[in-house]
């Protein structure tokens, strides 16, 4: 408080009582949150587009036709990492709205990032981006689905609102850019690969903004239960983990397995934030709502060691010859690999 004289309040003040005036609080936050929501949904819009100047509409066809890849997607993302959220939250017993948003995380779609950083990893971009729209389009019916199953332990299914026009919203601006970008592709293909050069650019500045935001914009949120910090350190692990490994186990190449543990364990974090915001108080709030940022950061370490560990050649390539991946599976050596039978160059595809 100050006392209401000419050149001793801020200009800014608003008188509150007699001659007592009060700067009004800062609403420095809501407006950055603002500019940095549009500018980074203008940001995201290109780095898809310059994604979707890497698929070929043919491949992708090859993977709708025989989704072997989708399926095991599918079972990874609704199957694997809900269970895996709700044994956590047993496994450290935390409080039930903590229990909750780790689930939710775990039932969330994959979201852009993956594809983002599946493009940086050498992966499959077209299985990625496959993927990542019909875990979207499947989410509006399986999200429901999960929590229904896995959170009732805590809270009741009416308590957490489902954001279906987020989802909606998520898989236009995914498939939008992206078709134009194969249309890009298709009818300028030398424009396509600077376009490309470009977004591949803008794609890693995107991440390390979004990270940088978030810990600017929720930095009051960090002083959270150790318990959540120990969770969304590992959860993305075992996510892309298991993962892999199920795909390995299903006979996929290792750069389709790579493809399928970065899907896993890539959540739409954005998506987590805007469900829990919409269901829980402000109180309820402060004490789990940095998780979706804690899990988006380990998310990408995860990825990174996943590349790491894996080979980029199949077991049986003699070292002289490059292996190269075919279209929905399967692998041919180039001609260098003469030791190779033509039987062996025609691999049994999945």
């Amino acid at each position: 408080n100050c006392t209401l004289h000419k050149g001793w309040c801020d200009a800014n003040a608003a008188v509150c009582s007699g001659s007592n005036c009060l700067v009004p609080p800062s609403n420095f936050n809501n407006i950055l949150s603002l500019v940095l929501s549009t500018v980074l949904t203008v940001m995201l819009a290109f780095v898809m587009f310059a994604m979707g100047c890497t698929v070929e509409w043919d491949k992708l066809l090859g993977h709708l036709r025989r989704p072997w890849g989708i399926v095991i997607g599918f079972l990874c993302q609704f199957g694997i990492m809900p269970f895996t959220g709700f044994a956590l939250s047993l496994a450290f017993d935390v409080l039930p709205v903590q229990a909750v948003v780790i689930i939710i995380m775990g039932c969330c779609p994959g979201g852009s990032g993956s594809n983002i950083i599946c493009y940086y990893l050498e992966g499959d971009m077209d299985l990625s981006i496959s993927m990542t729209a019909c875990s979207s389009i499947l989410a509006l019916g399986m999200m429901p689905l999960c929590l229904l199953i896995y959170t009732s332990l805590w809270v009741s299914p009416d308590t957490i609102q489902i954001p279906y026009d987020s989802i909606g919203i998520t898989l236009v601006a995914l498939l939008v850019p992206i078709g134009f970008g194969m249309y890009t592709k298709r009818r300028w293909p030398q424009q396509a690969k600077k376009i490309l050069k470009i977004g591949s650019i803008t794609g890693f500045g995107l991440i390390v903004v979004i990270a940088v935001v978030g810990g600017i914009l929720y930095q009051s949120s960090w002083d959270i239960d150790p318990a959540l910090w120990i969770i969304g350190t590992i959860y993305p692990f075992i996510g892309s983990g298991l993962g892999f490994f199920l795909a390995r186990f299903t006979g996929q190449p290792w750069y389709r397995c790579r493809t399928i543990a970065l899907e896993t364990g890539f959540q739409n974090a954005q998506l987590c934030s805007t469900i829990v915001q919409l269901s829980f108080s402000a109180a309820e709030l402060e004490i789990m709502f940095s998780f979706p940022l804690i899990y988006s950061i380990f998310q990408i370490v995860a990825a990174v060691l996943i590349d790491s560990e894996t080979p980029y050649l199949e077991e049986g390539e003699t070292g002289t010859g490059k292996i190269k991946a075919l279209e929905n599976g399967g692998f041919e050596l180039h001609e260098n690999s003469s030791e190779m039978s033509k039987d062996n160059d025609k691999n049994t595809r999945f």
